[in-house]
């Protein structure tokens, strides 16, 4: 029994395996993430537990909800980072932005006004239920001007799910794929958890991110781990966040 159980024990938590998350919401009071300065500390701080040691959070851009810029999201990051170092924890953080493409967002890309999570790589969303009639001319437009597409959380467009074809569409076009961590747990619903496991069965997958936006979804990420059989998939996927960190 006891030879049984260790078989299935997962060798490392997520966290100490990826060591970077670069797709969270923890500046305060700019999107639908941390509300305050003392609820992103908690947050940075349950990171740490998951064993991370570099975070690049991504505040949502999205002119109609949440109009962030480039020196809103540098300014909110310069106080956080104050607040880290005067709480002496042993973790780097960063920030870029998580872009909802729209016509907003075409501006900012003729502009050139994009914050990067990794040299030239922009993480990108769209409409859970439908893409942007003009997303491959956005796409190519992207890499024509220097910047390489992430898509996040690929497995929740309700349009794509159990649709392999899409998929490999959208990484034909050049789109690098963000798995939500979340979405191997049931909080997205079963057709979430479906697609994400099928991403991972057909090697789609990029890399990993947690899209943690409050305590709750850190108490899942901890949960989790405690799922051996899924902890043990997960580490041994081979996602490209340490080429990152």
């Amino acid at each position: 029994m006891f030879k049984l159980f260790q078989k299935h024990k997962p060798t490392t938590k997520i966290g100490s395996h990826l060591q970077l998350d670069f797709h969270s919401h923890l500046i305060p009071g700019i999107d639908d993430g941390s509300p305050d300065l003392e609820t992103s500390i908690q947050l940075i701080k349950a990171f740490i537990e998951l064993g991370y040691k570099k975070l690049i959070t991504t505040p949502h851009v999205y002119k109609d909800y949440y109009p962030n810029t480039t020196a809103i999201i540098q300014e909110g990051l310069k106080t956080l980072q104050q607040a880290v170092r005067e709480e002496k924890l042993d973790i780097e953080i960063n920030a870029a932005a998580e872009y909802f493409i729209d016509q907003h967002f075409e501006k900012l890309l003729a502009d050139k006004d994009l914050l990067c999570v990794f040299e030239n790589q922009v993480l990108v969303e769209f409409s859970f239920f439908g893409p942007p009639p003009n997303l491959s001319e956005i796409l190519f437009e992207m890499q024509i001007k220097g910047y390489q597409p992430i898509l996040a959380h690929p497995e929740r467009y309700a349009f794509l799910q159990a649709d392999l074809r899409q998929y490999n569409e959208l990484k034909s076009m050049g789109c690098l794929f963000q798995a939500n961590l979340l979405a191997f747990t049931e909080h997205y619903g079963k057709p979430v958890k479906e697609t994400a496991l099928s991403l991972l069965k057909n090697k789609l997958y990029d890399y990993a991110g947690s899209d943690l936006h409050h305590m709750k979804h850190a108490a899942l990420l901890n949960k989790l781990n405690e799922d051996y059989k899924m902890v043990n998939k997960l580490v041994e996927y081979g996602f490209k966040n340490e080429t990152i960190y």
